[in-house]
């Protein structure tokens, strides 16, 4: 049996249930940890065409899209936007519920 890093297996798991991508992401940014958030989105990025194919539907190019999801990486709204777009999703503005 072949061995797969955990990269691997999670964009095989995005892959298969989109649905599941769209939860963590939402969870993430409840979270707001930029790092995992990075992190997901590389492992997407993997799920949904690999780097090449969601460059060009994002109309940026390979080497800025690394950048992006680098540890290091700090996307403009612009550039997070149009990579979600090109994972078929998009972000949502939702009101925080309070106890009252």
């Amino acid at each position: 049996m072949k061995e797969r890093n955990h990269d691997e297996a999670m964009a095989d798991i995005y892959r298969e249930d989109p649905a599941y991508a769209l939860e963590l992401l939402n969870s993430i940014f409840e979270d707001g940890d930029q790092g995992e958030l990075l992190i997901a989105l590389r492992q997407m990025t993997k799920a949904f065409g690999g780097v090449q194919a969601v460059a060009e539907q994002a109309h940026l190019n390979q080497t800025q899209l690394y950048r992006t999801l680098s540890p290091s990486g700090n996307p403009a709204l612009s550039s997070f936007s149009a990579i979600l777009k090109a994972m078929g999703m998009r972000l949502s503005v939702q009101p925080i519920q309070r106890l009252v």
